[in-house]
């Protein structure tokens, strides 16, 4: 499929330097929204500029310290990502910051073009909404970390979302790429990281497919560090396999004057939502929270 090798990128496809992966407006073909993964040896530091693009950075695995703008944020981070919910800082546009890791790690730089410039914050784990979604097999938790209601930006939204093995997140599949009363047009970028299991690395799988007007066809299997770009068209569900728990970091941002998240369901499958209210949700959730994992 033409449209699943330009949007899915295989874990180290794009990678450059430090950056195991590199996902820039340029490259993905839109204007708005981009991620980089950082990976640091103990005692690694890298200067960042963040240009005309909002930055966070946000721990995967390991914590660091990251100075920008005059101000040095301690970000205590996590083993990985099913540790725990993770602290992180915001960087603002047009600045220079520097991270460093004494003990190294993996950092996720989600960034959005924008046109304020604001100051440079610490966001502490304690603060970050976890909201349990679905019910059932459609289970997920859903980390809002630097979502429009949560955390102040120009443009970057960001989330992460942590499903049980076996159960489908971004569930019904929905899109968000015209705006309208209802809907916003938020460029996406998805990436994944997936518990392992006693064997080896675990495996997910990824749906995107287009409207008649704006094709896709996506059906990808996902691995740890892979990467599925949503620049239109409805997504969903994301699969974790059974034995495996998924973890992925949602990056959007878009044109529209106001910061905000609004989606469509695809009206073949939005009627599922209605069977949520005679279920219970997956007690295995929340699978972390900031004091730890659960399980």
């Amino acid at each position: 499929m033409t449209e699943t090798r330009t949007h899915h990128l295989p874990a180290g496809s794009t990678a450059t330097g430090p950056y195991p992966t590199v996902v820039t407006p340029e490259s993905a073909g839109w204007d708005y929204s981009g991620l980089k993964v950082l990976e640091l040896a103990p005692g690694g530091a890298v200067e960042i500029d963040t240009g005309d693009a909002e930055t966070l950075v946000l721990p995967l695995a390991g914590g660091c310290a990251v100075a920008c703008d005059g101000e040095v944020f301690e970000l205590r981070g996590r083993d990985d990502v099913f540790s725990r919910v993770t602290d992180f800082a915001y960087l603002p546009r047009d600045a220079r910051a520097t991270v460093r890791s004494a003990s190294g790690g993996r950092f996720a730089l989600p960034s959005a073009r924008c046109e304020r410039r604001l100051a440079a914050r610490y966001g502490p784990a304690e603060d970050v909404p976890v909201e349990l979604r679905g019910a059932g097999q459609c289970s997920r938790q859903v980390n809002n970390f630097c979502t429009p209601q949560t955390f102040d930006a120009d443009r970057l939204i960001a989330c992460e979302v942590l499903t049980p093995g076996a159960n489908w997140s971004s569930y019904p599949p929905h899109k968000h790429d015209e705006a309208t009363a209802t809907e916003c047009a938020l460029e996406e970028v998805y990436y994944f990281e997936i518990a392992p299991g006693p064997e080896g690395p675990g495996v997910a799988y990824q749906r995107v497919y287009g409207t008649p007007d704006r094709p896709a066809d996506v059906m990808a299997e996902v691995r740890g560090g892979d990467v599925v770009l949503i620049p239109h068209g409805w997504h969903g569900p994301s699969m974790a396999a059974p034995g495996y728990d998924l973890y992925y970091l949602n990056v959007m941002a878009g044109p529209g004057a106001e910061r905000a998240w609004l989606i469509r369901d695809d009206p073949a499958h939005g009627w599922i939502r209605r069977t949520w209210a005679d279920q219970d949700v997956d007690p295995r959730l929340p699978l972390c929270t900031a004091d730890g994992r659960k399980r």
